[in-house]
């Protein structure tokens, strides 16, 4: 089961008490907000983009979505979401539950700079009715991510 995989990849890091797993779903930035009873803002949304040969994986605030040139730019290929069977192939997690913990080696993790403005974010953790509460470094360390990066839209927050 995915969520024991995570838990076991956060005990490395000794933060696996923080997953917290609910009665309802979390699959989407406004569910999960909702089960926690924060803003979509703070949940970390992981998206599955192919590089073509395997993933990467954004991880961005839940109010921002991927700028298009910015990610060219600096990845020098246009992004495409995988499918909902090439994400769970590929990442070893479902749709709704994909986080950048327990991950496959060939899978690339990068974290955008969008989190940067809060204390605490909520990824997934590898269900669609789960999440953890980490600081954006906790995220850095246990996500194991190459780098921050800005290939988000520019949204309110500036």
């Amino acid at each position: 089961m995915s969520i024991e995989k995570v838990r076991e990849h956060l005990a490395e890091y000794g933060l696996d008490g923080r997953i917290i797993e609910f009665d309802v779903s979390s699959a989407t930035v406004e569910l999960a907000a909702a089960a926690l009873g924060t803003e979509g803002a703070r949940i970390a949304k992981s998206i599955s983009l192919s590089d073509g040969d395997g993933c990467v994986l954004v991880v961005c605030a839940g109010d921002c979505k991927i700028d298009n040139r910015k990610f060219k730019d600096k990845f020098g290929f246009k992004p495409r979401m995988l499918s909902p069977d090439e994400a769970l192939s590929l990442t070893g997690h479902a749709v709704g539950g994909v986080c950048p913990f327990a991950l496959p080696a060939r899978v690339r993790v990068f974290l955008d700079v969008s989190m940067q403005r809060f204390d605490t974010v909520y990824p997934a953790a590898g269900t669609a009715s789960s999440a953890v509460s980490l600081s954006c470094e906790e995220l850095y360390r246990a996500s194991k991510a190459e780098e921050w990066v800005d290939v988000c839209k520019r949204r309110e927050y500036e």
